[in-house]
């Protein structure tokens, strides 16, 4: 797809999309939260039962939790954990996506067969727990979780980037490449890959939301980022403990987790509908 394309018609959309705009701000803004962490001179670790449980103020803004650890830096720094697990884990998923959905796409006929049957065999398993088998045998580890869950999110993409390949390995571009002896990997990289973007973009920006919201379960659930790694996850155990008496342990990170989902999402809604060729310029 033309660079030009993006630059007339794309951001010319995205400037007139205010939710588009707003999710993009939120996005930027936790990247700056996330890099600002060590500014704040504080160790997400350091414990001080003295100043257990305080309610915000001036020295805490988000309090403490039941160690006397600052809750706003463990957020920033849990901010750290829940951007490397989204974007890591997409890029595997987009990457096995890719490279699956251009084979069958591009082949067709037995080797289109095969794939397909194969990614929905994966489908009938319910992600989420196909997760938790997993992790069940391995050591939960942050490595771990963005592995798995990259190598369990890849299916939607595969379909998306198949059923591009499928409209597209009959235009007249593609036929004039094979024409002139350019060989299938060229031929798919080169002059397909690149018109079948759109929607991979769109799906990995909403996947990013996705794998936040899976770590941030699995945390939780004590088998996904250990303490005392600060993960927003992890520190809606504590709130757990204590939703009676110390509300701000549960609230704080909640709205971290919240605010940065609904971000990533208002972002790609409003890429697709910048990308969606039936709209008017």
């Amino acid at each position: 797809m033309r660079p030009s394309f993006f630059r007339d018609v794309v951001w010319q959309r995205l400037k007139h999309n205010r939710m588009a705009l707003a999710g993009g701000a939120i996005v930027i803004i936790m990247f700056l939260m996330a890099a600002a962490a060590p500014l704040t001179g504080k160790d997400p670790g350091a414990i001080n039962i003295i100043n257990a449980l305080e309610p915000p103020s001036w020295t805490h803004p988000l309090g403490t939790d039941d160690l006397g650890r600052d809750v706003l830096t463990r957020i920033l720094y849990g901010a750290r954990i829940s951007l490397l697990v989204g974007f890591v884990a997409v890029g595997i998923a987009t990457l096995i996506g890719i490279v699956v959905g251009a084979l069958a796409g591009f082949y067709g006929k037995w080797v289109d067969a095969v794939i397909m049957r194969f990614v929905d065999i994966m489908l009938c398993f319910p992600t989420f727990f196909l997760i938790l088998a997993v992790i069940a045998f391995l050591e939960p580890s942050i490595w771990n979780i963005m592995i798995i869950i990259g190598l369990t999110g890849w299916m939607g993409v595969a379909r998306l980037v198949r059923a591009e390949f499928l409209s597209l390995r009959e235009r007249d571009f593609v036929q004039a490449a094979k024409a002139l002896g350019a060989k299938d990997s060229r031929v798919i990289f080169r002059h397909i890959l690149p018109n079948a973007l759109s929607p991979v973009l769109v799906s990995a920006t909403l996947g990013v939301a996705g794998a936040i919201l899976t770590e941030s379960a699995l945390s939780f659930l004590g088998i996904g980022v250990q303490p005392p790694t600060p993960s927003w996850g992890n520190m809606l155990i504590v709130g757990k403990q204590t939703l009676g008496t110390a509300w701000w342990l549960s609230a704080f990170p909640g709205l971290a987790i919240l605010i940065t989902v609904l971000g990533y999402n208002l972002l790609g809604e409003g890429i697709r509908d910048a990308l969606d060729p039936r709209l008017k310029e």
